[in-house]
């Protein structure tokens, strides 16, 4: 229902990649002097050595009466090269029914492919191309959390970076978009069990987001406080629309709009958002996610944070 959120099992899969060879490059979502934070709910459009752990949300189902669900995933993204990387995460979910009967367990392994597009630096532009797959299976699919099939997700990510803009009007310079589209593909048309269709999935999303400290660095020193020239106050949407092969199920269109903000440090960043359901379909009232995100390139630049393949560049920060 919400964004492909997975997470890292029992840490075993962070030891895993600690034991990796690595080399340096460039590293964290910068294009020029814009910088795309992580965000919440829809993915940035670069390959990098981070990892969000753990990421939190809890929500009210869509279901009558409503059921309460958590989720508490996490996902580690590993470059390949400075142009290639791959990420793999999971996510356990509790789903508590107003009768007090809980389902709980882990969802399907998600793993994924990612390529840089582009990265321009003069316009503030980012293009990323990634496969998603979700493994059938490998979740508790008898408690309903995972499936028994594993889904495709051909993905398309930007960001644009509004530095571009006049003078005139430079308060709004600060100003990001970045967004994503993919194309979810069940690897099973029919559910014979349960006699139903698997429908084909158009996933869509984007952010709008205000850097302060692309304020002070680009614009205007406004002599704000440090804690609040690291803020970036962002809103976040994504949409789930069933194009094909929905013979007999909803076609409508979930999703959530989220609005919240995120908190940039040194080696790390935390965000926390309201999750606002777009219908009763997609839920009922307001849920909350919050998630820590790490930057492995800065915490750990000889090791984990360098790409298996490649040259040495030096990571970027932002300026505060």
């Amino acid at each position: 229902m919400f964004r492909h959120q997975k997470c890292l099992r029992a840490g075993a899969l962070a030891l895993l990649f600690a034991s990796l060879p690595l080399s340096q490059a460039f590293a964290h979502c910068f294009v020029g002097p814009r910088f795309f934070p992580s965000t919440l709910i829809i993915d940035d459009p670069c390959v990098a050595d981070e990892m969000s752990l753990p990421t939190v949300d809890w929500f009210k189902t869509a279901d009558i009466p409503p059921a309460s669900e958590l989720d508490i995933s996490a996902e580690f993204n590993k470059r390949i090269t400075e142009d290639l990387g791959f990420t793999i995460g999971d996510q356990w979910s509790q789903i508590r029914a107003p009768d007090g009967n809980t389902m709980a367990g882990f969802s399907d392994l998600e793993t994924a492919l990612q390529y840089q597009l582009l990265k321009d630096a003069s316009h503030e532009t980012a293009m990323l191309l990634g496969l998603v797959a979700d493994w059938g299976g490998t979740g508790a699919a008898s408690s309903g959390i995972g499936t028994f099939y594993s889904l495709l997700t051909p993905t398309f990510y930007f960001g644009q970076g509004f530095g571009g803009l006049p003078d005139s009007i430079g308060w709004a310079r600060p100003f990001a978009l970045t967004g994503q589209i993919g194309y979810q593909i069940p690897m099973t048309s029919y559910l014979v069990s349960q006699g139903v269709y698997v429908p084909q999935v158009l996933i869509y999303g984007a952010t709008l987001q205000y850097s302060m400290s692309y304020l002070k660095s680009e614009v205007k020193d406004l002599q704000l406080p440090d804690f609040i020239n690291r803020l970036i106050p962002i809103v976040e949407t994504q949409l789930f629309t069933p194009v094909a092969n929905n013979f007999g199920n909803s076609n409508v269109t979930t999703g959530t709009i989220d609005p919240g903000v995120i908190w940039v440090g040194s080696y790390f960043q935390v965000g926390i958002e309201a999750m606002l359901p777009i219908n009763h379909e997609s839920g009922t009232g307001v849920g909350a996610i919050g998630q820590l995100h790490f930057y492995l390139d800065d915490m750990f630049p000889k090791t984990l944070g360098q790409p298996l393949i490649g040259g040495i560049t030096p990571p970027a920060k932002p300026t505060f």
